[in-house]
């Protein structure tokens, strides 16, 4: 799945441009093309993983092929004049099957509002709980997926890896120090830019 966010092309250890795919995508075109044996890779910056881009034919046709955010990201809302199934599609709400214990449900139905109301709160007390460690462990995984595409030949590449899993900032930046600049910042960027206690590598 495509994100609709950030992307960065890269020719060979060079980094190109960022911004959304169409600007990548156009930017690339007015600027270096492909040579020898370095191609231009495009990288969706929230999960560190290349995409694939087809530059041929116009902008318009280019722009035209570029993949779009997926459909799920979107309201759901029925049209007035269909049955309505369980669940509240105009906001969004989708009914699925919950397997809890008899206990579960005892304690659900004592909830004000019911088992929906008493779940969502649920849910929503436990993103806000851990946010900020699941948004750190996809930069993390990102950060990796990256590595893994453009430094996984690198010195060290093993050694940085086990520190970017482990947490080891300081060790983590020694280990890539000697890397190219711009394949180094990006990892950073993405690995640990969200973090007030970022250590520059």
């Amino acid at each position: 799945m495509i994100s609709s966010g950030q992307f960065t092309a890269f020719l060979g250890p060079r980094r190109l441009i960022s911004g959304t795919l169409a600007e990548v995508a156009l930017g690339i075109r007015k600027s270096a093309k492909p040579t020898g044996h370095q191609p231009i890779l495009i990288f969706d910056d929230a999960s560190g993983r290349s995409v694939d881009v087809d530059l041929r034919g116009s902008d318009e046709e280019v722009l035209a092929r570029l993949p779009r955010p997926a459909m799920a990201a979107m309201p759901v809302e029925l049209p007035e004049s269909e049955p309505r199934g369980r669940g509240r599609p105009k906001l969004g709400v989708v009914a699925r099957e919950v397997t809890l214990l008899p206990r579960h449900w005892d304690w659900l139905a004592s909830q004000p509002g019911g088992a929906s109301v008493a779940l969502r709160k649920l849910v929503e007390e436990a993103r806000r709980a851990n946010g900020d460690r699941d948004r750190h462990r996809a930069a993390r995984d990102a950060a990796y997926h990256f590595m893994s595409a453009m430094a996984g030949n690198f010195k060290g590449f093993e050694e940085a890896s086990r520190a970017l899993f482990a947490e080891d900032r300081r060790r983590f930046s020694e280990l890539i120090a000697a890397w190219p600049d711009d394949i180094r910042d990006h990892i950073v960027q993405l690995a640990f830019s969200d973090r007030d206690d970022l250590e520059q590598a």
